[in-house]
């Protein structure tokens, strides 16, 4: 049995990003639809929406495009191949950068706590 596809909206709307976000991301080669309708409206599998989840959470940690692109290529061969070691290697580079900036982002997080506090005791 096929795997169900969904329209770009629907994509859209459950990854919470815009078509125009999507599009780009289809433009740069981040993700290419996995089929298109009779009159050429892109067509998204889960596959496809759990890869979009995947670049939306790199965003925020400050991955370029080129960067996401290399990360989601050797997220692909890894699915492929789990045991190959320079590719585990890579991505324990990509482990240790998000884990820094989510550490970053956790002190601005700290910080814009502390300052609600002080507003809040005048």
């Amino acid at each position: 049995m096929p795997e169900p596809m969904m329209h770009i909206g629907e994509l859209a709307e459950r990854t919470e990003l815009s078509l125009r976000t999507i599009r780009h991301y289809d433009e740069v080669g981040l993700l290419k639809p996995s089929g298109r309708t009779d009159g050429g409206f892109r067509l998204y599998t889960e596959r496809d929406c759990a890869r979009l989840m995947l670049i939306r959470r790199m965003k925020p940690l400050g991955f370029a495009l080129e960067e996401m692109a290399a990360l989601l290529r050797i997220i692909d061969v890894l699915d492929d191949d789990a045991g190959d070691p320079a590719l585990r290697s890579q991505l324990q580079l990509f482990i240790e950068r998000a884990t820094e900036q989510r550490d970053k982002l956790q002190r601005q997080l700290d910080m814009a706590d502390e300052f609600v506090d002080l507003l809040r005791k005048r």
